[in-house]
């Protein structure tokens, strides 16, 4: 067997050499480099000889003639620095961002909302901008010219931010898990690329709003209580959507008079609690009647048709046919919080409802007595809302509020006695 042959290297001509019998191919052009044939010919070995020594690079056919090419220079200097060689299979930015896309995919710890924004970022602007870029070229200019200075043209400034983000957060995970060398985007920041500031965008309803909001989700109600009802909880309690209709009737503790939401289902992945009033407790027994008219007694506020919750974009739907573009279910959120300054209700208190990120020392030092807090806060927010008519939809009239509580614990034990009736008799077939 002929042990080594110069030739100018490429895919093409590896595969030409694999039908012969030499074992290493000698790149004519660049010094040092060797390509090694394993035993089964159609595979092989990327090394380059530095210093009389052969360093692995890679594995072919996972890193082909152009990538070795573009990573050379990167290589050469990382070998001088004392460094590895090895790319692990990485030559472009698209191998590692197809590998971060990866791993949020199966990053429990995220939101199904979170993880879709980033694979659409992904597959949308940053794999078709730099994906064939070696990852030795990235720097300031070239972002600016083949991905922040294309993107400001046609997308908002938000956005444009959240891409870059997303890219920062790739090479950071890479570089801490020594899968690259060197992290290239180490010190560059957005403002380098754009001064626009990133603007906080107004509520489209405001407080003036509120009768006639009101009265339009009273006139859905008839006909679409479920669409109703999840915006009525969502303006009450001030709830993202996603915390909103993923509710099960398990998380609404009568006893308590208090609505639980899972750190699975809240964006800051921390569980929340929400106080019930007497008008939501009354709102929501008039949802279960309403579901146990309609032959349901499963266990969602806001079931789908295939027995699972509202999906987000069934969710956003709703709020499609509610709102008619005029307002989305964010506007509803902004608006409650809006709504608790305006009443003078404590910002502390207020940013607990709306369940933002608190600070690790807030939480420390947060006693006992703020769900109380939280229960007068919602009170005063909900006696608000019944002068701009709330109180014709739940009709709620001198009710105490233990009455409300044991009439819809009774009619939530009615469902669960139906749901074991049901199971009961499908495990007997």
């Amino acid at each position: 067997m002929t042990n080594t042959a110069a030739v100018k290297i490429s895919d093409a001509e590896i595969r030409r050499q694999a039908a012969g019998k030499v074992r290493d191919l000698r790149a004519l052009g660049s010094r040092g480099l060797y390509f090694r044939f394993h035993r089964s010919r159609d595979r092989g070995s990327w090394y380059l000889i530095h210093k009389g020594k052969w360093n692995l690079i890679g594995s072919y056919p996972e890193l082909s003639a152009a990538n070795v090419a573009a990573a050379l220079p990167n290589i050469r200097l990382r070998l001088e620095a004392g460094e590895g060689a090895s790319l692990s299979g990485w030559v472009l930015v698209g191998d590692l961002l197809s590998w971060y896309a990866e791993r949020m995919a199966r990053d429990r710890n995220l939101s199904s909302k979170r993880k879709s924004t980033a694979a659409s970022a992904m597959k949308c602007h940053l794999i078709p901008r730099l994906g064939e870029m070696p990852l030795a070229e990235i720097n300031k200019a070239t972002l600016d010219s083949q991905l922040m200075w294309s993107l400001q043209e046609t997308l908002s400034i938000d956005y444009v931010r959240l891409v870059f983000q997303l890219l920062a957060l790739a090479f950071r995970a890479a570089f801490k898990l020594g899968l690259i060398p060197a992290n290239p985007m180490a010190g560059v920041k957005f403002n380098d690329f754009s001064k626009a500031k990133v603007g906080v965008k107004p509520s489209r309803l405001r407080g003036v709003q509120l009768a006639d909001l009101i009265a339009r989700l009273h006139g859905v109600l008839p006909a679409a209580p479920q669409d109703a009802l999840l915006a009525l909880l969502m303006l009450c309690h001030g709830t993202r959507i996603g915390e909103t209709r993923q509710a099960r009737w398990s998380h609404i503790s009568l006893a308590e008079r208090e609505w639980f939401i899972p750190a699975e289902h809240t964006k800051t992945g921390v569980e929340h609690h929400l106080p019930l009033t007497d008008q939501v407790c009354r709102l929501l027994l008039k949802h279960r009647e309403t579901q146990f008219a309609a032959g349901y007694d499963g266990q969602f506020l806001f079931p789908a048709r295939n027995g699972k919750p509202l999906s987000e974009s069934q969710a956003s739907a709703v709020f499609t046919r509610l709102g008619q573009g005029e307002w989305t279910s964010h506007d509803l959120r902004k608006l409650a919080r809006t709504a608790w300054a305006d009443l003078g209700i404590d910002h502390l208190i207020g940013e607990l409802l709306i369940n933002h990120a608190m600070g690790h020392n807030v939480k420390v030092y947060i006693q006992s007595d703020v769900m109380a807090r939280k229960r007068e806060a919602l009170e005063q927010w909900h006696a608000h809302l019944d002068q701009k008519g709330f109180a014709l939809i739940h009709g709620l009239t001198g009710v105490r509020s233990g009455d409300s509580g044991k009439s819809l614990e009774a009619t939530q034990n009615k469902g669960r006695k139906a749901i074991q009736e049901t199971t009961i008799g499908e495990d007997s077939k």
